[in-house]
């Protein structure tokens, strides 16, 4: 399998065809190799355009969601070099070798232990020095490393909690794939005081993260 052109195929065909122009996020997906986060079991497909299960915790399938998704998401976030950034729900660590390119530090939270342990290995073994992963529920956030200018949910959500609302800096932002059904989009909220601002930005659906429920966005106007 020549990941190489798999790599770029999946940069030229997936990402820079849907709306995403920002260089920093190009480079980033054309340098992370995607098949070092996957199960070898599924590394030939590391690259299709689709979500792609990588195992399973508290019941349920987890997935890698598609490349394209989680560019939008991240071109959508506007992440600097100085910002430390919270990466909900990293499964086997991808989407935290991605933001480190793009962020100063990575808090990664995984709420299944073994999850955590293998993508805390991978990304040491890639050599990404400035992102850690941490356990915990992922609708909880990770108050202690916090607050954090930017957070990214790894997967569709019927709402976003207060919990990781609250966490945001002064003018952080937040992105997220609200589901309403079987359709969903990407929802960026950005913190002005104790207001945060809501804007849709464009349709998607993915796999669901775990732990979630749907409720009332909290102080969203």
């Amino acid at each position: 399998m020549d990941y190489t052109t798999a790599r770029a195929n999946m940069v030229e065909s997936q990402i820079r065809p849907n709306a995403v122009t920002a260089r920093r996020v190009i480079n980033a997906f054309d340098e992370i190799p995607r098949e070092a986060y996957v199960p070898k079991s599924v590394q030939a497909i590391a690259y299709m355009d689709e979500d792609i299960a990588v195992g399973k915790s508290e019941g349920a399938t987890r997935y890698l969601i598609q490349s394209m998704v989680l560019a939008r998401l991240l071109q959508l976030a506007d992440i600097s070099a100085q910002d430390v950034v919270l990466d909900v729900g990293c499964c086997l660590g991808y989407s935290a070798a991605v933001l480190a390119r793009l962020a100063d530090a990575v808090v990664s939270l995984e709420c299944d232990e073994d999850m955590a342990a293998c993508a805390g290995e991978n990304l040491v073994t890639q050599g990404v020095d400035n992102a850690a992963v941490v356990t915990g529920p992922l609708n909880q956030g990770y108050p202690s490393q916090g607050p954090y200018d930017a957070i990214v949910l790894n997967g569709a959500v019927p709402s976003v909690p207060k919990a990781l609302l609250e966490q945001l800096k002064e003018g952080g932002r937040l992105v997220a794939i609200v589901s309403e059904g079987a359709l969903g989009r990407a929802h960026l909220f950005v913190r002005h005081g104790d207001v945060f601002a809501e804007r849709i930005a464009f349709d998607a659906t993915v796999a669901p993260l775990p732990g979630f429920v749907a409720d009332t966005p909290a102080f969203v106007f």
